[in-house]
């Protein structure tokens, strides 16, 4: 019997409190500051690479924990209105919902989260039915939930074992410890890791060289390593060869979760079949186009919107 989804995505979803432009550094004393927008919006890396997934056209599955609250309520039917199957949602009656505060600064910005029940996420949360249900998984924010972070080896054991490639991407590390003894075995179980620059350097130790030499480290522990580098566009590495990609322009409204809607284009044009280079062209337009507005998934594209992009800039055949 086929597969029924061509991605299961598992880790974060929460709501994202988006606020900016800040133009002075944040002030305390009760001071209050006023910026030009703010807004609440489907957040989390796992949640958003779910929802740009879908959006290209892939069959999407999410599982994770959020609170049993108005919050996870809200995740729960965005997630479905986005066309995810939130069957392996769960929702927890005694942990509140994660909550994330961003704080826009011109193309940088501040992250404030609330955990919540991401702490009780583990691999129970994650049925072996749906594991074996699914083409590919993917996994993020490996740093936000240690329980499910310590039983990733397990599940990509089980998900391989039925025939279904895996995907890291581990996000920041709010500790700034970045283990690599607790990351040592899930990259050898990972067959793609999806990092940004900063990310690919702590990772590989390599602060202060290039991103390619980062990647091209990283891709002695991993066969396809896949490095976001905001405005310069973006690279791959398999251990043989080098490619990179400027992306497409665009005018960007807001970068949050750019770099996961990167993550369902490459998975998107891996899971089609695509070569690698071609992968990272749609993935860098993907990241491109989701900036045009507020929030992770609101501009993420369709796949033909993406071809398109791709094509009127000759990056693609047509």
């Amino acid at each position: 019997m086929p597969p029924t989804f061509d991605l299961l995505v598992i880790g974060d979803a929460n709501p994202d409190v988006i606020v900016g432009p800040l133009d002075t550094a944040l002030a305390f004393g009760q001071r209050e500051q006023l910026v030009d927008s703010g807004a609440l919006t489907l957040g989390g890396s796992a949640a958003i690479t779910a929802c740009g997934a879908a959006r290209l056209g892939l069959r999407v599955a999410f599982a994770g924990r959020v609170g049993d609250d108005g919050a996870g309520h809200y995740l729960r039917d965005r997630l479905a209105a986005h066309g995810v199957d939130v069957s392996g949602l769960h929702l927890d009656g005694g942990l509140p919902t994660p909550l994330t505060v961003i704080v826009t600064r011109g193309d940088d910005r501040a992250i404030l989260t609330a955990p919540g029940a991401l702490a009780a996420t583990s691999g129970r949360d994650i049925s072996p039915h749906l594991l074996a249900s699914a083409r590919h998984l993917h996994a993020a924010s490996f740093f936000l939930m240690p329980g499910l972070a310590a039983d990733l080896p397990d599940l990509f054991d089980t998900a391989r074992a039925a025939g279904a490639t895996t995907s890291l991407d581990t996000n920041d590390d709010p500790a700034g410890r970045w283990d690599p003894a607790a990351l040592a075995p899930v990259l050898a179980r990972t067959d793609l890791l999806l990092p940004n620059a900063a990310e690919a350097h702590r990772l590989a130790g390599t602060d202060g060289t290039s991103v390619a030499a980062a990647a091209e480290l990283l891709a002695r522990q991993v066969p396809l390593v896949a490095v976001k580098n905001g405005a310069d566009g973006a690279l791959c590495h398999d251990g043989r060869t080098l490619h990179t990609t400027a992306g497409i322009r665009v005018t960007p409204q807001d970068a949050v979760g750019a770099g996961d809607s990167f993550n369902a284009g490459f998975l998107a044009g891996r899971l089609t079949g695509r070569p690698i280079a071609e992968a990272l062209d749609l993935a860098a337009a993907c990241g491109a186009l989701s900036t045009r507005a507020a929030g992770g998934t609101t501009a993420q594209p369709t796949w033909d919107e993406a071809l398109t992009h791709l094509t009127a800039n000759g990056d693609l055949p047509s």
